[in-house]
Protein backbone atom coordinates (compact mmCIF):
# COMPACT_ATOMS: atom_id res chain seq x y z
CA UNK A 1 0.00 0.00 0.00
CA UNK A 2 1.34 3.83 -0.72
CA UNK A 3 0.27 6.52 0.94
CA UNK A 4 0.45 9.80 -0.58
CA UNK A 5 1.26 12.85 1.93
CA UNK A 6 0.03 16.50 0.39
CA UNK A 7 -2.98 16.47 -1.84
CA UNK A 8 -2.06 19.99 -3.59
CA UNK A 9 -0.80 20.24 -7.28
CA UNK A 10 1.38 17.53 -7.32
CA UNK A 11 0.05 15.00 -4.93
CA UNK A 12 -3.07 14.55 -5.76
CA UNK A 13 -2.92 13.55 -9.75
CA UNK A 14 0.40 11.13 -8.56
CA UNK A 15 -1.99 9.47 -6.25
CA UNK A 16 -4.96 9.31 -8.63
CA UNK A 17 -2.49 7.92 -11.03
CA UNK A 18 -1.22 5.53 -9.13
CA UNK A 19 -4.36 4.21 -7.80
CA UNK A 20 -5.92 4.23 -11.38
CA UNK A 21 -3.18 1.87 -12.70
CA UNK A 22 -3.73 -0.28 -9.58
CA UNK A 23 -2.00 0.40 -6.48
CA UNK A 24 -3.68 0.58 -3.60
CA UNK A 25 -3.45 4.56 -2.12
CA UNK A 26 -4.43 6.40 0.29
CA UNK A 27 -3.76 10.03 0.20
CA UNK A 28 -2.84 11.92 3.61
CA UNK A 29 -3.33 15.62 3.77
CA UNK A 30 -3.18 17.78 7.19
CA UNK A 31 -6.00 20.26 5.59
CA UNK A 32 -9.89 18.61 6.82
CA UNK A 33 -11.14 21.14 3.80
CA UNK A 34 -9.20 19.40 1.00
CA UNK A 35 -9.82 15.90 2.60
CA UNK A 36 -13.67 16.20 2.86
CA UNK A 37 -13.82 18.37 -0.61
CA UNK A 38 -12.50 15.36 -2.27
CA UNK A 39 -14.31 12.81 -0.42
CA UNK A 40 -17.45 14.59 -1.42
CA UNK A 41 -16.31 14.42 -5.37
CA UNK A 42 -14.91 17.69 -4.97
CA UNK A 43 -11.12 18.68 -6.61
CA UNK A 44 -9.68 21.91 -5.53
CA UNK A 45 -7.84 22.96 -8.55
CA UNK A 46 -8.74 22.67 -12.20
CA UNK A 47 -6.24 20.60 -14.68
CA UNK A 48 -7.35 18.58 -18.12
CA UNK A 49 -8.15 14.91 -17.57
CA UNK A 50 -7.72 15.24 -13.57
CA UNK A 51 -11.87 14.54 -13.59
CA UNK A 52 -11.78 11.67 -15.47
CA UNK A 53 -8.94 10.28 -14.18
CA UNK A 54 -10.15 11.26 -9.90
CA UNK A 55 -13.07 8.89 -11.27
CA UNK A 56 -11.00 6.28 -12.39
CA UNK A 57 -8.94 6.42 -9.11
CA UNK A 58 -12.40 6.28 -6.98
CA UNK A 59 -13.39 3.48 -9.10
CA UNK A 60 -10.24 1.43 -8.06
CA UNK A 61 -10.68 2.07 -4.55
CA UNK A 62 -8.65 5.06 -3.93
CA UNK A 63 -9.23 6.76 0.17
CA UNK A 64 -8.56 10.25 1.15
CA UNK A 65 -7.83 10.86 4.83
CA UNK A 66 -6.12 13.35 7.94
CA UNK A 67 -4.28 10.95 9.33
CA UNK A 68 -1.13 9.23 8.13
CA UNK A 69 -1.12 5.63 7.59
CA UNK A 70 1.03 2.14 7.88
CA UNK A 71 2.22 1.74 4.20
CA UNK A 72 4.73 -0.15 2.46
CA UNK A 73 6.03 2.66 0.38
CA UNK A 74 5.42 6.89 1.52
CA UNK A 75 5.13 9.60 -1.23
CA UNK A 76 5.65 13.16 0.25
CA UNK A 77 4.56 15.86 -2.31
CA UNK A 78 4.76 18.80 0.44
CA UNK A 79 5.58 22.10 -0.61
CA UNK A 80 9.44 23.46 -0.45
CA UNK A 81 9.62 27.51 -0.56
CA UNK A 82 13.02 29.12 0.22
CA UNK A 83 13.81 31.32 3.19
CA UNK A 84 13.30 34.77 1.85
CA UNK A 85 16.58 36.30 4.07
CA UNK A 86 19.18 33.14 3.36
CA UNK A 87 17.66 31.91 0.01
CA UNK A 88 18.06 28.46 1.49
CA UNK A 89 15.14 25.43 0.76
CA UNK A 90 12.74 25.77 4.13
CA UNK A 91 11.98 21.69 4.75
CA UNK A 92 9.26 22.69 7.48
CA UNK A 93 6.60 20.52 5.56
CA UNK A 94 8.93 17.99 4.78
CA UNK A 95 10.13 17.19 8.45
CA UNK A 96 6.37 17.79 9.53
CA UNK A 97 5.12 14.90 6.87
CA UNK A 98 8.65 12.50 8.32
CA UNK A 99 7.56 13.15 12.31
CA UNK A 100 4.19 11.91 11.42
CA UNK A 101 5.37 9.14 9.16
CA UNK A 102 7.67 7.67 11.83
CA UNK A 103 4.80 7.64 13.71
CA UNK A 104 2.98 5.02 12.22
CA UNK A 105 5.34 3.26 9.99
CA UNK A 106 7.17 -0.29 9.91
CA UNK A 107 9.84 -1.48 9.86
CA UNK A 108 11.08 -1.71 6.46
CA UNK A 109 9.16 1.10 4.70
CA UNK A 110 9.99 3.43 2.29
CA UNK A 111 9.85 7.17 2.32
CA UNK A 112 10.14 8.49 -1.24
CA UNK A 113 10.36 12.41 -1.06
CA UNK A 114 8.94 13.88 -4.50
CA UNK A 115 9.17 18.04 -3.51
CA UNK A 116 12.14 19.39 -4.61
CA UNK A 117 14.86 19.95 -2.69
CA UNK A 118 18.66 21.31 -2.95
CA UNK A 119 21.73 18.56 -2.86
CA UNK A 120 22.37 17.29 0.24
CA UNK A 121 18.94 17.54 1.90
CA UNK A 122 17.74 14.80 2.58
CA UNK A 123 21.15 13.40 3.97
CA UNK A 124 21.45 16.36 6.10
CA UNK A 125 18.15 17.35 6.96
CA UNK A 126 15.64 14.26 6.86
CA UNK A 127 17.96 11.02 6.85
CA UNK A 128 19.91 12.65 10.37
CA UNK A 129 16.46 13.49 12.01
CA UNK A 130 15.37 10.19 11.45
CA UNK A 131 18.37 8.62 12.90
CA UNK A 132 18.47 11.22 15.89
CA UNK A 133 15.00 9.39 16.34
CA UNK A 134 16.36 6.25 16.76
CA UNK A 135 16.17 4.60 13.43
CA UNK A 136 18.76 2.96 11.20
CA UNK A 137 18.57 4.20 7.68
CA UNK A 138 18.75 1.48 5.12
CA UNK A 139 17.49 -1.10 7.40
CA UNK A 140 14.21 -0.14 9.05
CA UNK A 141 13.80 2.70 6.76
CA UNK A 142 15.06 3.27 3.02
CA UNK A 143 14.86 6.97 1.79
CA UNK A 144 14.11 7.76 -1.73
CA UNK A 145 14.11 11.34 -4.00
CA UNK A 146 11.91 10.75 -7.02
CA UNK A 147 11.65 14.53 -7.93
CA UNK A 148 8.29 15.40 -9.65
CA UNK A 149 8.48 16.64 -13.39
CA UNK A 150 4.98 17.86 -14.54
CA UNK A 151 3.78 21.06 -15.30
CA UNK A 152 0.09 22.63 -14.51
CA UNK A 153 -1.94 22.07 -17.89
CA UNK A 154 0.10 19.17 -18.66
CA UNK A 155 0.30 17.36 -15.42
CA UNK A 156 -1.44 13.89 -16.21
CA UNK A 157 0.50 13.66 -19.73
CA UNK A 158 3.59 14.29 -18.16
CA UNK A 159 3.13 12.11 -15.44
CA UNK A 160 2.36 9.33 -17.71
CA UNK A 161 4.96 10.26 -20.80
CA UNK A 162 8.29 12.29 -19.00
CA UNK A 163 11.09 10.68 -17.85
CA UNK A 164 12.19 10.07 -14.17
CA UNK A 165 15.02 9.66 -12.05
CA UNK A 166 15.10 8.12 -8.79
CA UNK A 167 17.62 8.32 -6.65
CA UNK A 168 18.44 5.87 -3.83
CA UNK A 169 20.95 4.90 -1.30
CA UNK A 170 20.44 0.97 -2.10
CA UNK A 171 19.74 -0.16 -5.43
CA UNK A 172 17.43 -3.10 -4.64
CA UNK A 173 15.04 -0.31 -3.15
CA UNK A 174 15.53 2.31 -5.96
CA UNK A 175 13.85 -0.28 -8.27
CA UNK A 176 11.44 -1.43 -6.25
CA UNK A 177 10.24 2.38 -6.45
CA UNK A 178 10.97 2.65 -10.06
CA UNK A 179 8.39 -0.48 -10.61
CA UNK A 180 5.83 1.22 -8.60
CA UNK A 181 6.35 4.61 -10.85
CA UNK A 182 6.50 2.38 -14.41
CA UNK A 183 2.78 1.16 -13.03
CA UNK A 184 1.85 4.65 -14.82
CA UNK A 185 4.77 6.15 -16.22
CA UNK A 186 5.53 5.00 -19.67
CA UNK A 187 9.23 7.73 -20.18
CA UNK A 188 12.42 6.08 -19.19
CA UNK A 189 13.23 5.94 -15.35
CA UNK A 190 17.04 5.96 -14.99
CA UNK A 191 18.38 5.39 -10.95
CA UNK A 192 21.08 7.34 -9.61
CA UNK A 193 22.36 8.30 -6.20
CA UNK A 194 20.53 10.36 -3.78
CA UNK A 195 22.08 13.60 -4.07
CA UNK A 196 22.67 13.44 -7.58
CA UNK A 197 18.66 13.03 -8.01
CA UNK A 198 18.27 16.60 -6.10
CA UNK A 199 20.80 18.35 -7.89
CA UNK A 200 19.44 17.32 -10.96
CA UNK A 201 15.62 18.66 -10.66
CA UNK A 202 17.20 22.09 -9.47
CA UNK A 203 19.86 22.31 -12.24
CA UNK A 204 16.94 21.78 -14.79
CA UNK A 205 14.85 24.32 -13.27
CA UNK A 206 17.39 26.76 -13.42
CA UNK A 207 18.44 26.20 -16.42
CA UNK A 208 14.98 27.40 -17.42
CA UNK A 209 14.94 30.16 -15.25
CA UNK A 210 18.64 31.58 -17.10
CA UNK A 211 17.27 30.97 -20.51
CA UNK A 212 14.17 33.31 -19.45
CA UNK A 213 16.75 35.11 -17.74
CA UNK A 214 18.38 36.03 -21.20
CA UNK A 215 15.00 37.04 -23.28
CA UNK A 216 14.05 39.25 -20.64
CA UNK A 217 17.51 41.26 -20.20
CA UNK A 218 17.52 41.40 -24.14
CA UNK A 219 14.20 42.70 -23.95
CA UNK A 220 15.36 45.69 -21.74
CA UNK A 221 18.29 46.32 -23.75
CA UNK A 222 16.27 46.47 -26.65
CA UNK A 223 13.76 49.17 -25.17
CA UNK A 224 16.46 51.62 -24.49
CA UNK A 225 17.94 51.22 -27.68
CA UNK A 226 15.17 51.72 -29.54
CA UNK A 227 14.95 47.73 -31.16
CA UNK A 228 11.97 45.85 -31.82
CA UNK A 229 13.30 42.73 -29.50
CA UNK A 230 10.58 40.32 -30.74
CA UNK A 231 11.81 40.83 -34.83
CA UNK A 232 15.20 40.53 -33.23
CA UNK A 233 14.99 37.16 -31.30
CA UNK A 234 13.07 35.85 -34.61
CA UNK A 235 15.99 36.72 -37.00
CA UNK A 236 18.29 34.93 -34.58
CA UNK A 237 16.65 32.30 -34.19
CA UNK A 238 16.89 31.06 -37.28
CA UNK A 239 20.67 30.02 -36.68
CA UNK A 240 20.22 26.56 -36.37
CA UNK A 241 21.83 26.88 -33.19
CA UNK A 242 20.02 29.17 -31.49
CA UNK A 243 16.87 29.28 -29.90
CA UNK A 244 15.79 32.32 -27.86
CA UNK A 245 13.04 31.94 -25.69
CA UNK A 246 10.04 35.23 -25.37
CA UNK A 247 10.42 37.88 -23.44
CA UNK A 248 7.64 38.14 -20.87
CA UNK A 249 6.56 39.89 -17.71
CA UNK A 250 8.15 37.57 -14.50
CA UNK A 251 8.53 34.04 -13.77
CA UNK A 252 6.35 32.29 -11.54
CA UNK A 253 4.80 28.52 -9.96
CA UNK A 254 6.66 26.69 -8.02
CA UNK A 255 9.45 25.11 -9.64
CA UNK A 256 11.52 28.31 -12.03
CA UNK A 257 10.86 31.09 -9.84
CA UNK A 258 11.60 29.20 -6.44
CA UNK A 259 13.92 26.06 -7.03
CA UNK A 260 17.23 28.24 -8.10
CA UNK A 261 17.36 30.58 -5.35
CA UNK A 262 18.65 26.79 -3.41
CA UNK A 263 21.60 26.62 -5.18
CA UNK A 264 22.22 30.74 -4.51
CA UNK A 265 21.48 30.11 -0.82
CA UNK A 266 23.87 26.79 -0.37
CA UNK A 267 26.94 28.50 -2.85
CA UNK A 268 27.15 32.21 -1.80
CA UNK A 269 29.80 33.52 -4.21
CA UNK A 270 29.49 30.61 -7.42
CA UNK A 271 25.69 30.69 -8.23
CA UNK A 272 26.53 34.42 -10.07
CA UNK A 273 24.91 33.30 -13.04
CA UNK A 274 22.01 31.81 -11.54
CA UNK A 275 21.49 34.73 -8.95
CA UNK A 276 21.69 37.41 -11.94
CA UNK A 277 18.91 35.50 -13.53
CA UNK A 278 16.65 35.30 -10.56
CA UNK A 279 17.49 39.11 -10.05
CA UNK A 280 16.76 40.08 -13.91
CA UNK A 281 13.30 37.73 -13.38
CA UNK A 282 12.12 39.41 -10.30
CA UNK A 283 12.85 42.63 -11.72
CA UNK A 284 10.52 42.18 -14.76
CA UNK A 285 6.81 43.19 -13.23
CA UNK A 286 8.39 46.40 -12.14
CA UNK A 287 9.65 46.75 -15.62
CA UNK A 288 6.01 46.77 -16.92
CA UNK A 289 5.59 49.08 -14.69
CA UNK A 290 7.75 51.16 -15.57
CA UNK A 291 6.26 50.36 -19.32
CA UNK A 292 2.75 51.21 -17.77
CA UNK A 293 3.90 54.67 -16.79
CA UNK A 294 5.11 55.20 -20.05
CA UNK A 295 2.26 54.70 -21.84
CA UNK A 296 -0.32 56.65 -19.64
CA UNK A 297 2.13 59.71 -20.47
CA UNK A 298 2.22 58.97 -24.05
CA UNK A 299 -1.79 58.52 -24.21
CA UNK A 300 -2.57 61.02 -21.40
CA UNK A 301 -4.13 59.09 -19.17
CA UNK A 302 -4.68 60.03 -15.40
CA UNK A 303 -6.67 57.67 -13.86
CA UNK A 304 -4.99 54.92 -12.48
CA UNK A 305 -8.65 53.02 -12.22
CA UNK A 306 -9.10 53.02 -16.02
CA UNK A 307 -6.34 50.10 -16.50
CA UNK A 308 -6.85 46.65 -16.39
CA UNK A 309 -4.70 43.87 -15.72
CA UNK A 310 -5.81 40.34 -18.01
CA UNK A 311 -4.77 37.74 -16.16
CA UNK A 312 -3.77 36.45 -12.46
CA UNK A 313 -1.88 32.69 -13.04
CA UNK A 314 1.39 32.69 -13.24
CA UNK A 315 1.07 30.65 -17.03
CA UNK A 316 -1.17 30.33 -19.56
CA UNK A 317 -4.89 28.41 -19.39
CA UNK A 318 -4.24 27.12 -15.68
CA UNK A 319 -5.87 28.38 -12.20
CA UNK A 320 -2.70 28.27 -10.22
CA UNK A 321 -1.58 31.91 -8.90
CA UNK A 322 1.76 31.04 -7.24
CA UNK A 323 4.54 33.07 -7.41
CA UNK A 324 2.69 34.80 -10.07
CA UNK A 325 4.27 38.38 -12.13
CA UNK A 326 0.47 39.60 -11.70
CA UNK A 327 0.81 39.44 -8.08
CA UNK A 328 4.21 40.76 -7.96
CA UNK A 329 3.10 43.19 -9.87
CA UNK A 330 0.35 44.28 -7.42
CA UNK A 331 3.06 44.14 -4.95
CA UNK A 332 5.39 46.93 -7.10
CA UNK A 333 1.82 48.93 -7.15
CA UNK A 334 1.74 48.79 -3.72
CA UNK A 335 4.63 50.16 -3.13
CA UNK A 336 4.52 53.00 -5.26
CA UNK A 337 0.88 53.72 -3.30
CA UNK A 338 -0.58 53.01 -6.38
CA UNK A 339 -4.02 51.54 -5.80
CA UNK A 340 -7.33 51.01 -8.06
CA UNK A 341 -6.25 48.59 -11.15
CA UNK A 342 -8.95 46.47 -12.01
CA UNK A 343 -7.70 42.89 -12.63
CA UNK A 344 -9.45 39.64 -14.40
CA UNK A 345 -8.95 36.25 -14.96
CA UNK A 346 -11.41 33.63 -16.45
CA UNK A 347 -9.60 30.84 -14.81
CA UNK A 348 -9.32 32.51 -11.64
CA UNK A 349 -13.07 32.28 -9.95
CA UNK A 350 -11.70 32.83 -6.05
CA UNK A 351 -11.02 36.10 -4.49
CA UNK A 352 -7.31 36.41 -5.13
CA UNK A 353 -6.66 40.69 -5.27
CA UNK A 354 -9.05 43.55 -5.03
CA UNK A 355 -11.08 44.96 -7.56
CA UNK A 356 -11.31 41.55 -9.30
CA UNK A 357 -13.69 40.90 -12.12
CA UNK A 358 -15.25 37.67 -13.34
CA UNK A 359 -16.86 38.57 -16.54
CA UNK A 360 -14.68 39.49 -18.91
CA UNK A 361 -17.27 42.13 -21.01
CA UNK A 362 -17.61 43.75 -17.15
CA UNK A 363 -14.00 44.34 -16.76
CA UNK A 364 -13.44 45.65 -20.33
CA UNK A 365 -16.54 48.44 -19.92
CA UNK A 366 -14.24 49.71 -17.46
CA UNK A 367 -11.07 49.93 -18.24
CA UNK A 368 -9.08 52.28 -21.13
CA UNK A 369 -5.62 50.72 -21.08
CA UNK A 370 -5.43 46.34 -20.57
CA UNK A 371 -1.81 45.03 -19.75
CA UNK A 372 -2.04 41.27 -20.96
CA UNK A 373 -0.39 39.61 -18.57
CA UNK A 374 -0.93 35.95 -19.03
CA UNK A 375 -2.28 34.76 -22.81
CA UNK A 376 -5.07 32.63 -21.78
CA UNK A 377 -6.97 31.30 -25.18
CA UNK A 378 -9.69 33.14 -23.90
CA UNK A 379 -8.24 36.46 -24.89
CA UNK A 380 -6.91 35.57 -28.11
CA UNK A 381 -10.57 34.46 -29.02
CA UNK A 382 -11.66 37.78 -27.98
CA UNK A 383 -9.12 39.99 -29.47
CA UNK A 384 -12.24 41.78 -31.48
CA UNK A 385 -13.52 42.94 -28.13
CA UNK A 386 -9.90 44.78 -27.29
CA UNK A 387 -9.21 46.13 -30.34
CA UNK A 388 -10.53 49.68 -29.25
CA UNK A 389 -8.22 49.52 -26.11
CA UNK A 390 -4.78 50.63 -25.82
CA UNK A 391 -2.54 47.56 -24.88
CA UNK A 392 0.50 46.50 -23.13
CA UNK A 393 0.83 43.36 -24.82
CA UNK A 394 3.67 41.38 -22.25
CA UNK A 395 2.98 38.10 -23.90
CA UNK A 396 3.60 38.84 -27.57
CA UNK A 397 0.01 37.49 -28.95
CA UNK A 398 -1.24 40.77 -30.60
CA UNK A 399 -0.58 41.88 -33.90
CA UNK A 400 2.39 44.17 -33.56
CA UNK A 401 0.80 47.04 -34.75
CA UNK A 402 -2.12 46.66 -32.72
CA UNK A 403 -0.41 47.31 -29.05
CA UNK A 404 2.25 48.83 -26.97
CA UNK A 405 5.02 45.95 -26.18
CA UNK A 406 7.67 45.34 -23.86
Amino acid sequence: MVNVIGLGYIGLPTALIMAESGTKVVGTDNNSKVVNDLKAGKISFSEDGIEELFYGALKKGIEFSTEYQKADIYIVAVPTPYIKHSKKVDTAYIMDAVSHILEVCESGAVIVIESTVSPGTISKSVRSFIEEEGYVCGEDLHLVHAPERIIPGRMITELRSNNRTIGAEDIAIGRRVRALYKSFCKGEIFLTDIKTAEMTKVVENTYRDINIAFANELAKICRAGDMDVYEIIRLANMHPRVNILSPGPGVGGHCISVDPWFLVGDYPGLANIILAARKINDSMPEFVLNRVSEIMDAEKLQDISRIGIYGITYKENVDDVRESPTLQLMECMRRHLASGVKVYDPNVGREVVENQYHELDAFLNDIDLIVIMVGHDEIIENMEKIKDKIILDTRNICRADAAYRL
